[in-house]
């Protein structure tokens, strides 16, 4: 395929492409640094037409990708997600342009980090959101030998991976453009939102890489790590085993050591997404397994756990594909929701296949002997918080279909208005269709900010000029991690409960997509730890760790913003609510670790989440409100709508706590002594 020079160099200036091998000798010729991005040299060209404006061939990696995006740059309203609501969140709360000032992101600017969002904006609304539908309608299916999907998913991640944003946030040397997490995250948040099972692929794989990056070799980097950032290879995690769920210590899948290394793997791992398919040269599973030990029994609990890479088809010295591995797909799980994802029951070392002679699948350790399950954490917490910002996502989208709905759906007439011969209002008009938008309006924005927040915490661990602001970040992620995964899986659910009850009658017909996007979404509060999980986590280690630091580290934090919003008559109110209910929690929390007995304290973890995490999202929402005040102009509409979420929180979710902090200070313990034999 031919085109001219000036749409390849503004193609890339709005793109924001990476670097790939096969682009090396043009990007010579144009004379851009390697691995850059270089937006603003690149529009300096193209305007200034230093080069002539002659055609050259353009590299198989854009063939296809330019079909679809050759010099667009749009303002859109998307049903996906308000990107001036982005826009608010990422540079007038956060200042990600401030993060240029960090060396790691100093060739980055505000209009880099915007092509980088056009560009997700635009493959995932033209090439994801287009078949959320089909592949739920049409999910993957089993033939016995092969597994089947619609055709639209593969080129919809060729295009994700063409366009480098597998490789996103990683090092210019591995292909990379070093886009803060902050900003990956939110470009990353249009995929989840146009099609929750199309991107759990890259999401799976994204995680997989990062997994790598930190505990593997440097030969296994090379091996696996760099064919998957190119979209070559995709990745998994292989956890759960039918006999054990979450309860990972009762894990049976056994690694034996063979002479040149290598370990041989037999054992089934359940609810493996991403497990089987065709979308990729090559699979990369994580697996967590046992090493037998001198006995040859396998140790007991999670001391005895090691990670391991296992590939779908062996790779040989030469990086070519090699023998099909001894990894099996047994069945696919069919879901309620997510139902375009693989979801599979795989089988390690039956024996269908033998590579090298003999059955076993082959897996190489990574890291330490029996770190397995603090190196697979690595993994697990960044997809707790990529959950959180999956469910905000399906909220999100539900709230901005359920709105354009309320605008457009005429419907009754005010309650004053008795006359049949009067136009019908839209239902928008009505009070109790307000209440319900403004309900998942609060949840949605605030989980976004909550989620895009923590992203950001994740580039102030890892690049922040001070050691004491790295290890504030640390702290504030520990505690909030939790919070981010578990909140918008529960609230932003409810704003798809609302989105469809909006809807009436239609919304639950498979005709409109409200339906869905709930199914997907009930899926997210058991992913990556179910809210009872992550209630003991916060509970039983967060809140205590270090003699309570992180909890003072996010304490601070909110008295912060309490103090600038006690100045505020506007939001006075405001911030002695919410510090009257920060003080509350912390009483609790003194009252729960002052029981004696760890069965009390933690019988209603469950419920300290989500008293905890709407005092966390009201924080959130007071600082959004702090930016708000007094704004006028022709954006004014969109102050006033961040003041009326506040106003709603603080007037209708904030107070549901009280009972909630009640109820914890009492020790209840309702549930604790119930017995199995009275239900």
């Amino acid at each position: 395929m031919r085109v001219p020079k000036r749409h390849i160099l503004h193609w890339l200036a709005v793109c924001s492409v990476k670097l790939t091998k096969d682009l090396l000798e043009t990007y010579r010729t144009l004379q851009i640094p390697r691995g850059r991005l270089a937006l603003r040299t690149i529009v300096l060209i193209n305007d200034n037409a230093c080069y002539p404006q002659k055609e050259f061939l353009l590299p198989p990696c854009f063939t296809y990708c330019v079909d679809f995006f050759t010099c667009f740059k749009t303002a859109m309203t998307s049903n996906i997600l308000s990107r001036r609501d982005l826009n608010f969140l990422l540079y007038e709360w956060l200042q990600v342009d401030r993060l240029t000032e960090r060396e790691r992101f100093a060739d980055h600017s505000r209009e880099t980090f915007n092509a980088a969002l056009d560009t997700c904006e635009q493959i995932a609304t033209d090439l994801f959101a287009t078949h959320n539908k089909k592949s739920d309608q049409q999910e993957p299916h089993f033939d016995g030998e092969k597994v089947h999907m619609i055709a639209e998913v593969a080129p919809a991640l060729k295009a994700f991976s063409a366009a480098g944003l597998m490789a996103a946030g990683h090092d210019y040397e591995m292909g990379g453009m070093q886009l803060p997490a902050v900003v990956e995250k939110a470009g990353f948040a249009y995929f989840t939102g146009a099609n929750a099972a199309t991107s759990a692929y890259p999401f799976l794989t994204i995680g997989n890489v990062n997994t790598l990056l930190k505990c593997a070799s440097p030969q296994q980097i090379d091996t696996y790590v760099k064919p998957m950032l190119e979209g070559r290879y995709f990745g998994t995690m292989c956890l759960s085993e039918p006999q054990a769920g979450s309860s990972l210590s009762d894990i049976v899948t056994r690694a034996e050591p063979q002479d040149d290394g290598s370990y041989r793997l037999t054992g089934n791992k359940m609810w493996i997404s991403a497990g089987e398919h065709d979308l990729s040269d090559n699979i990369v599973h994580l697996v967590l397994a046992k090493v037998p030990g001198p006995d040859g029994k396998l140790i007991a609990g999670v001391k005895g756990i090691s990670l391991f890479i296992v590939p779908k088809k062996l790779v040989n010295v030469d990086g070519t594909l090699g023998q099909r591995n001894d990894v099996v797909l047994a069945g696919l799980n069919h879901k309620m929701g997510y139902r375009g994802t693989t979801n599979c029951l795989l089988n390690f070392g039956e024996g269908k296949f033998r590579p090298e002679g003999k059955a076993g699948a082959i897996g190489y350790l990574v890291g330490e002997l029996h770190k397995g399950l603090a190196n697979m954490f690595h993994m697990m917490n960044e997809a707790r918080i990529g959950v959180g910002l999956g469910a905000v996502m399906l909220g999100y989208t539900g709230y901005l279909h359920a709105l354009d709905y309320a605008r457009n759906r005429p419907q009754g007439r005010a309650p004053q208005d008795k006359d049949p011969a009067t136009p019908q209002l839209p239902i928008i008009a009505h009070t109790d269709v307000k209440r319900m938008l403004l309900a998942q309006k609060s949840y949605v924005e605030g989980g976004l900010a909550l989620n895009l927040y923590c992203a950001k915490l994740v580039d102030d661990e890892n690049t922040a000029i001070s050691a004491e602001q790295r290890l504030q970040a640390t702290l504030l992620l520990d505690i909030l991690t939790p919070i981010a995964k578990s909140w918008p899986s529960q609230w932003c659910l409810e704003a798809n409960n609302l989105a469809i009850q909006v809807h009436g009658g239609y919304g639950y017909t498979r005709e409109y997509n409200v339906e869905q996007f709930y199914r997907d979404n009930r899926l997210n509060p058991i992913h990556e730890g179910t809210h009872g999980i992550q209630g003991l986590d916060l509970l039983g280690r967060k809140v205590s760790m270090k003699e309570g630091a992180a909890f003072k580290a996010l304490g601070v934090e909110v008295h912060k913003t309490i103090q600038r919003a006690l100045t505020l008559p506007a939001l006075s109110g405001y911030a002695h609510s919410l510090q009257d209910t920060l003080q509350a929690l912390l009483r609790v929390t003194q009252t729960l670790y002052a029981a004696g007995d760890l069965n009390k304290t933690l019988a209603n973890a469950s419920l300290y989440l989500e008293v905890f995490g709407h005092t966390v999202v009201a924080w959130i929402w007071l600082e959004q409100a702090l930016l708000s005040v007094d704004k006028t102009g022709h954006d004014s509409d969109f102050y006033r709508g961040k003041l009326q979420a506040c106003a709603y929180f603080f007037e209708w979710e904030l107070p549901k706590t009280q009972p909630q902090l009640a109820l914890l200070a009492s020790l209840d313990t309702t549930t604790l002594d119930m017995q199995d034999g009275w239900f």
